[in-house]
């Protein structure tokens, strides 16, 4: 059983079924019904036809959902519209179904969230994590987001910023190797930016392009993480490099500053160093100033404490993080990194521990769980 083909059908099959007079959420439940009949039956008796056996299934199963609830005569016509089996449609409704479920019937957040779980395929807890709220009011949420749109048909659709937000979280989780959606992310920002002169989907797309570049670097052959100052650069893409420099050049052109621009200036500071301690910290911290004022994010104020601090050395950037959440997410990881620094390894030894029981995957986990170790044997040394 191919999972990842399933995962990169899925939002094609909704689309068909939702194209063909299903409202979202019942489309959505149809989908997810074929893909366990899939499970079932394709190990033993694989179709030729993937997309168009699921098609075919999630479109039966969606008739049996609305027979429950509907007239006979409502019955008939929908039987009678029946397709037949075959091959699906051609066309890519990814993005499309982006668009849909940003509707204007939705809050940004719940839209947001919604197409994360129902196209994006990530889990209400990853997607939580991504919004640093917990698990069961995230899943209220969607819950709500998806009977609101189950009432409304998808003759609006939402606005560009809430499908950049979307394809923004799920590049990221594509990123952390919890679910591999990076590739797709891109695809369809590229989607996008061909369909729209938008400078933030210009952005976005430069800092994915920026991001990717340095996967084949980031791990080990292992699994663990490699940290990004340790990292081979011989081993970073540099034709994505030059095209998400390219992309962000000519998104700042327009003089007109949006966050995934200011992330994606960051990320190609990055890039440009040859080596990590050639990196130019002072331009990056002004890029993280840029990147508060426009958002005031508090993820963004923790790594610009951790810019400060390789810029004007620890005790500076220590003193960037005063006034943050301590629960938020990776603080510990970053005062961690900056107490080692400054020469107190019993602290960032506690800190790392920290940080490693609340780290958001294995592989982060790992790394933390190592560092602490790694330091605690230095001190008992």
């Amino acid at each position: 059983m191919d999972d990842a083909l399933l995962r990169t059908l899925t939002p094609t099959v909704i689309g068909v079924l939702v194209r063909r007079g299903a409202d979202f959420a019942t489309a959505e439940d149809a989908v997810q019904d074929a893909l366990i009949e899939a499970v079932r039956a394709w190990p033993d008796n694989p179709p030729r036809d993937p997309k168009g056996w699921l098609v075919t299934v999630a479109w039966r199963k969606f008739l049996d959902a609305t027979r429950a609830d509907s007239s006979r005569r409502n019955r008939e016509v929908l039987v009678e519209a029946e397709p037949v089996p075959g091959p699906g449609e051609a066309v890519d409704d990814t993005l499309q179904l982006y668009f849909l479920c940003a509707h204007p019937s939705l809050t940004p957040a719940s839209a947001v969230a919604l197409t994360l779980r129902a196209v994006g395929g990530l889990t209400t807890r990853q997607i939580a994590q991504a919004y640093l709220v917990p698990e069961s009011t995230l899943a209220q949420r969607i819950t709500r987001a998806k009977r609101t749109v189950s009432s409304v048909r998808f003759d609006q659709h939402g606005d560009v910023a809430t499908v950049l937000r979307v394809l923004y979280l799920v590049f990221n989780e594509g990123y952390s190797g919890d679910v591999d959606l990076a590739v797709e992310a891109i695809r369809l920002t590229r989607q996008l930016a061909a369909m729209t002169t938008h400078e933030e989907v210009a952005g976005l797309l430069a800092l994915m392009l920026l991001h990717h570049a340095r996967r084949p670097a980031r791990t080990r052959t292992d699994g663990s993480l490699v940290p990004l100052a340790e990292q081979d650069r011989s081993l970073w893409n540099t034709r994505l490099i030059a095209e998400g420099v390219d992309v962000l050049q000519t998104a700042l052109a327009h003089d007109r500053l949006g966050e995934f621009q200011a992330q994606a200036a960051i990320a190609a500071l990055h890039a440009d160093a040859q080596k990590a301690e050639e990196t130019d910290w002072v331009q990056i911290v002004e890029w993280y100033d840029e990147l508060v004022r426009l958002t005031d994010s508090p993820v963004a104020r923790l790594n610009r404490a951790v810019a400060v601090g390789e810029a004007d050395g620890p005790r500076a950037g220590l003193a960037a993080l005063e006034g943050l959440d301590p629960t938020l997410p990776r603080y510990s990881a970053a005062a961690a990194y900056l107490h080692e620094r400054d020469g107190d390894p019993a602290t960032a030894a506690r800190l790392y521990a920290e940080a490693a029981r609340s780290a958001p995957n294995l592989p982060e986990r790992d790394h933390l769980t190592r560092q602490a170790a790694r330091l605690n044997t230095q001190l008992r040394s």
